[in-house]
């Protein structure tokens, strides 16, 4: 074996709407092939053209089945993904989204995106939350490697379930800089236009509309701070729509004269129009394993409201606005951003600074030295 593993990543766990597990396993795989490493990608037949393009030197394997479910995947994780690892000869096997054969014949790096899972377990309830959490004990127990995408994610990881943090390597997520960057004024225009906005100014928020996005304080929080300004600005909730049963309740007590939108999933090029168009962009989480959508917004120029919760001041460090989780916090942070146009110039400003020093081949980098330490333990 040389000095780099050749590694088999799984990409077959993405859906077709890129969200952000999705962006990550696409560029990390685009930047594992341009650092020369032997690679090869099994994923699904709707994805093998993407991956193609986005690692051309690199081995590109479609499932000969249909994984439209999560059991039919998992069934086939379980079963059919260890024996392509030996046809293919892989030295290592990247599981980038919790769950990992159990049965595999070669050392797993498994990904571990955050640990909210058990840092708030009341926003994680039912079937998905006990998934999760299994699936996130079994990786740590029965992986070679776990890699998470920050220092905050290790931490809990460690004092919460007990991780060995020798186990644990932190990969940082990139931003594609050739996507996400200050938009043009055609840019701004035609994601204003896309969304039916006209000239209307907005405040923008990206991410799934799910509980550990704290969208209705986000809401609440938007009406007392826009409610007695003359030019309120429009609230727009882009994402997937998730499953926060609190979010109507909160819509349907937004006041006539003030406007909150649900697009639904943007298109990935629309993106850098609507976050870098925003007056502010807002993104209130209860916690995050990362929070590739405020490094996104950073990256476009956006001035970013957030919180201090887990790893976001890992990525927003000096160049974001913090606010508590309340409503009441939230509508207080807006108004002195709205109010103040000079601080929201400056706000852009470093956050574009900031958002330079986070890219893929660093994570890439990372990446490598978790398959490097994946190979040596098998070869011990």
């Amino acid at each position: 074996m040389g000095t780099e593993p050749h590694v088999l990543l799984d990409a077959t766990a993405i859906p077709a709407d890129r969200g952000g597990v999705g962006r990550y396993v696409d560029k990390l795989a685009g930047a594992l092939d341009a650092a020369g490493s032997t690679l090869s990608v099994v994923c699904q037949h709707r994805d093998a053209a993407t991956f193609a393009k986005l690692a051309t030197h690199s081995r590109i394997v479609p499932t000969a089945e249909q994984l439209d479910s999560r059991p039919a995947r998992l069934a086939w994780e379980q079963t059919t993904l260890p024996r392509l690892a030996r046809r293919l000869s892989a030295d290592v096997l990247h599981s980038p989204h919790y769950t990992m054969p159990l049965a595999a014949p070669l050392p797993v790096v498994v990904t571990l995106h955050d640990a909210t899972f058990f840092s708030d377990r009341g926003l994680h309830l039912g079937v998905k939350g006990r998934f999760f959490r299994a699936w996130t004990r079994t990786a740590l127990r029965r992986s070679a490697v776990c890699v998470v995408p920050s220092r905050a994610t290790k931490a809990e990881l460690v004092r919460l379930v007990g991780a060995d943090p020798a186990k644990l390597v932190v990969a940082h997520h990139g931003v594609d800089h050739e996507l996400f960057r200050p938009p043009t004024d055609a840019q701004k225009q035609a994601a204003a236009a896309a969304l039916g906005l006209g000239r209307q100014p907005w405040i923008g928020f990206l991410g799934t509309l799910e509980p550990r996005k704290n969208v209705p304080a986000l809401i609440r929080g938007f009406v007392r701070a826009a409610a007695h300004r003359g030019d309120p600005p429009v609230l727009v909730l882009a994402g997937s729509p998730g499953w926060d049963a609190a979010i109507e309740p909160a819509m349907a007590a937004v006041p006539p004269g003030l406007s909150v939108i649900r697009p639904g999933h943007l298109a990935i090029e629309q993106l850098p129009g609507f976050l870098g168009g925003a007056l502010v962009v807002a993104y209130p989480s209860l916690g995050e394993g990362f929070g590739l959508p405020v490094l996104e917004a950073m990256a476009c120029g956006a001035p970013v409201l957030t919180t201090r919760r887990l790893s976001l001041p890992e990525v927003g460090g000096d160049a974001v606005a913090y606010s508590e989780t309340g409503a009441g916090d939230i509508a207080d942070a807006l108004v002195r951003l709205l109010d103040q146009p000079e601080e929201r110039a400056r706000l852009a400003h470093a956050a574009i600074v900031r958002a330079g020093e986070f890219t893929w081949v660093a994570c890439a980098q990372a990446h490598q030295r978790a398959y490097r330490l994946a190979a040596s333990g098998a070869q011990s």
